[in-house]
């Protein structure tokens, strides 16, 4: 397994490639790497010749008041889980050597952005937009892997993908959940043992709504209510959205419209906070035959 820490040093490799005319599949990763990283990298490997990681925690996604300096990282146990799951190279950059000076261009998708983590984290997908372009042009993958567990984010690299022409496919891959249902995040490190505990009404909602969806005549809206009712019956869950839209549009639905009338794809997604950390999920579901 190769470390690249320097641009020219994976163009270098990338060239290789190239003239090897080998495949490339691409898992962009801020690191602090779980079972549910593992999953795509290991899908990346399964299907390409060659299987890059990149481990980067990207200043440019982060807020204010965000988590970026307490972001937990650990470059020796990344490289390990990389090695184990046969990774051929890992990108690991510093700040610098990606952003050498602050960039005066941006990535800006509209539309799919508007809502979700898009409202609550103004700017985020921007530099998301930025660090994946960039990724992009230095690795020049013929696939990239992104898991679903932010299913916001595979739906704004799609987009942005289509737009600017990228020659390359994005595989969404399912979301990777503990036995108790709840979604493999690095940031799950952050929880207490009894916000632990509380977390899981968020895949217990998610799972619920199927059944809700066999109700007669039930509503987006009253879905949408059932959700939030069994989220707020954890004592500490702090709402930050539960939205029910088209996927991937993202478009929202009227709370008016009955569940059974669709034949789209929509998304359940959710942000809840459990004390200081914040908790993405969401399901797809095809309301005429569940999820």
């Amino acid at each position: 397994m190769i470390v690249c820490r320097t641009k020219d040093e994976l163009r270098t490799h990338v060239k290789q490639f190239r003239r090897d005319r080998q495949t490339v599949g691409f898992v962009p990763t801020m690191g602090y790497l779980h079972e549910g990283h593992a999953s795509l990298l290991r899908e990346a490997k399964a299907n390409n010749d060659i299987a890059v990681l990149s481990i980067f925690v990207n200043p440019m996604q982060f807020g204010p008041n965000e988590d970026l300096d307490r972001y937990p990282r650990d470059e020796e146990r990344d490289l390990a889980l990389a090695n184990e799951c046969g990774i051929d190279i890992v990108f690991l950059p510093a700040v610098d050597e990606m952003y050498p000076k602050r960039p005066l261009t941006s990535v800006t998708v509209s539309g799919v952005t508007s809502r979700l983590c898009g409202a609550s984290r103004p700017g985020h997908f921007d530099g998301v937009g930025l660090v994946v372009s960039k990724l992009f042009h230095l690795v020049q993958p013929d696939r990239a892997y992104f898991g679903m567990k932010d299913a916001q984010q595979v739906a704004v690299i799609q987009q942005m993908v289509e737009d600017l022409d990228f020659d390359l496919e994005i595989v969404p891959c399912p979301t990777v959940r503990e036995p108790d249902g709840l979604a493999l995040s690095s940031r799950n490190v952050y929880l207490s043992a009894d916000h632990r505990q509380q977390a899981v009404v968020l895949s217990q909602a998610l799972r619920m709504a199927n059944d809700w969806l066999k109700e007669p005549d039930i509503t987006a809206g009253a879905l949408l209510d059932k959700a939030v009712k069994h989220i707020e019956g954890a004592k500490d869950a702090d709402i930050d959205y539960v939205e029910l839209l088209q996927f991937p549009s993202l478009e929202p639905l009227d709370p008016t419209v009955k569940m059974g009338k669709l034949d789209s794809t929509v998304i359940m997604a959710m942000a809840v906070k459990f004390g200081s950390t914040r908790l993405i999920d969401n399901s797809l579901y095809q309301p005429s035959r569940g999820e």
